[in-house]
């Protein structure tokens, strides 16, 4: 009788073992210690024996388990990324960056979101708790308290805000303001609305103190006004509210905001910007595909999240960061949807 082919592996669609480390360690010609390090602290090898190990490990199909490795180092190779808003285009550059920089530590991005809600949030960040090395949370809406509570569990890196004792990467919004309340003031704008984010919005906050400090410099009176919420529809709905200010100019806290509120307006018959300028804020993808192209002050999102999550893997690998706390300039990028104010009399006359 003769045997099994599976008893003597003769069998041609038998599954191959999965290959370990000491395939790809004689495959690279290295120690398998030295593989150890590449695929789990790629920062302690060299550049060229990383890539060497990686490419083998790709040709070989490794796959690391990240269970059995948590087991053993407490380390999970994964990282948490919580969003405020995962539809929001603002959070696109933040998320590629973030998972491209994890990628080169060999660690993988868990996302979740808070709908806005600081509630949802915290609830996603104790879920997560237990299978990720550390976090990184984009626009938080949970309090300082919290946060802290966070980090002192698990490092934590937060972006678009500042948190006593937390690392935090902020975008400098004092240079970007600055810059776009001095070109309307040049362009004759004497007055300009502020529709702010959404109210437990830290970033709202310092958007609208740096437009008072600019305003107040510029000689330009500023007003704030409420969105029901930071999307397209928000700045549809703000847009009544807008033209009851007498504002020739609006800066609104994010470029989804500007974008609803400049198609309402044209919707109404209000030219932009022959009667109303609009700014938004941080050219998020499609910023310039509206018509007119939309002014915005520009945050650099894509920094951030390389920025956040290296602080992170830092963080989680021990290594003390130079600077906790960065901050990276804001820009003014001009489009059509700015220019100069017209009077009320002129308007009246073009538009009788």
């Amino acid at each position: 009788m003769s045997s099994s082919p599976l008893a003597t592996g003769t069998n041609p669609g038998r599954l191959k073992a999965k290959p370990t480390i000491y395939d790809i360690a004689k495959a690279a010609g290295v120690n398998p210690s030295t593989v150890s390090r590449a695929l789990n602290k790629p920062e302690r090898v060299s550049a060229k024996t990383r890539q060497v190990v990686q490419n083998v490990a790709r040709e070989l199909q490794f796959q690391t388990n990240p269970h059995a490795r948590a087991l053993g180092t407490g380390r999970t190779q994964t990282l948490g990324l919580i969003l405020a808003d995962i539809t929001n285009p603002t959070f696109f550059d933040v998320l590629r960056a973030t998972q491209s920089a994890a990628t080169t530590w060999n660690y993988t991005v868990l996302i979740a979101e808070s709908a806005e809600s600081p509630d949802l949030e915290l609830n996603a960040a104790h879920r997560m708790h237990a299978t990720v090395d550390g976090l990184i949370l984009a626009s938080p809406r949970m309090t300082d308290d919290s946060i802290r509570g966070l980090d002192a569990t698990k490092p934590v890196v937060v972006v678009n805000r500042d948190v006593e004792g937390v690392s935090s990467v902020v975008p400098d919004v004092t240079s970007g303001i600055g810059a776009a309340v001095r070109t309307l003031a040049q362009q004759g704008h004497d007055k300009i609305a502020f529709v702010s984010g959404p109210q437990q919005s830290w970033m709202s906050a310092r958007r609208w103190e740096g437009l008072q400090k600019a305003g107040d410099w510029s000689r330009v009176k500023t007003i704030k006004l409420e969105s029901t919420k930071p999307t397209i529809d928000g700045g549809r709905k703000v847009a009544r509210e807008v033209m009851g200010t007498g504002a020739t100019a609006v800066i609104a806290y994010n470029d989804l905001l500007a974008i609803g509120l400049m198609q309402e307006l044209q919707a109404a018959g209000v030219e932009v910007p022959q009667h109303v300028s609009i700014v938004g804020f941080d050219d998020i993808f499609g910023a310039d595909f509206t018509t007119p192209a939309l002014t915005t002050i520009r945050s650099p999102l894509a920094a951030c999240g390389t920025t956040a999550a290296t602080l992170l893997l830092k963080k989680i690998n021990g290594e003390e960061s130079t600077d906790p706390h960065v901050h990276v300039d804001t820009e003014l990028i001009l489009r059509g949807s700015s220019g100069p104010a017209l009077t009320v009399a002129t308007y009246t006359r073009r538009h009788p």
